[in-house]
């Protein structure tokens, strides 16, 4: 296998991979335009991970049943923080940015685009 990524479908694809170039401090690998001013495709490198981002067509299955998770590692809070700050707005946050049982700094939401994030050190 020569590599494995996330991939998301959102309606407003390219506010979307700004958001998240933002949050994660992504290097955009690619981006693919589609003919309605989103992407058809596009790559960002986030924390060393591909995360893939389209454009949700009519053809596409809905349905919010994953989460996608990143252990950033102990002393990466700052790192969380500015992830939660980005992401925050617009999102339904099912567990505020704080301590939990298994990390000292991690949050957990549904961005405004429907993706389901936990981030934690």
């Amino acid at each position: 296998m020569l590599r494995s990524m996330m991939q998301v479908y959102v309606k407003g694809s390219v506010e979307a991979v700004n958001t998240y170039q933002k949050a994660f401090d992504a290097e955009i690998l690619g981006l693919y335009p589609d003919d309605n001013g989103g992407y058809m495709h596009s790559e960002l490198n986030a924390y060393g991970q591909i995360l893939a981002v389209s454009e949700l067509t009519e053809n596409s299955v809905i349905g919010n049943t994953m989460q996608f998770c990143f252990e950033l590692g102990k002393g990466s809070e700052e790192l969380v923080k500015k992830a939660f700050e980005v992401l925050k707005n617009g999102a339904t946050i099912y567990e505020p940015i704080g301590p939990c049982d298994y990390s000292p700094c991690m949050f957990s939401l549904i961005d405004k685009f429907g993706v389901f994030w936990c981030l934690f050190v």
